[in-house]
């Protein structure tokens, strides 16, 4: 019964695995502002397809809201995607940005005569989805995106 139970201070930088540790530890911490951006397409894609019951569209404009129903939910789809492999999702973060411009400009192109809710909520809207999708465009086009 005469165990060594001391307790004796390691030095990791003996550990055979010591720099794939290293490794890994940078490439998870590299990798947290690009989550951010994901999260943030998936949360403003989101917000864009229940907008128009937020805002209160009026019944009389149910062509804007099922443009922004349908277009939210595939914003939200993108930052999925970009999230899970954003290598291949490199066009369809760029698309966000498309999305985010056609956000902008829809309620004077679907419905003649928005009113101002209509117009600010999908201005803001808009604007917000198309610098994420740059930003995420501009992340993964420098290779800081990492694959996860």
């Amino acid at each position: 019964m005469g165990g060594d139970v001391s307790h004796h201070a390691s030095d990791l930088s003996s550990h055979p695995d010591a720099s794939e540790m290293r490794a890994r530890y940078a490439r998870v911490e590299a990798g947290r502002g690009e989550v951010a951006v994901d999260g943030l397409v998936v949360m403003a894609g989101l917000y864009a397809a229940i907008s128009p019951w937020v805002v209160h569209f009026s019944g009389a404009r149910n062509d804007l809201m099922i443009n922004n129903l349908i277009l939210g939910l595939a914003v939200a789809l993108i930052g999925v995607g970009m999230s899970m492999a954003p290598q291949r999702m490199r066009g369809m973060s760029l698309a966000a940005t498309g999305v985010g411009i056609w956000l902008i400009v829809s309620p004077w192109v679907v419905t003649r005569f928005p009113d101002t809710g209509m117009i600010w909520n999908n201005v803001i809207i808009g604007a917000v989805i198309c610098l994420l999708g740059l930003a995420a465009t501009l992340a993964i086009r420098r290779g800081k995106h990492s694959t996860r």
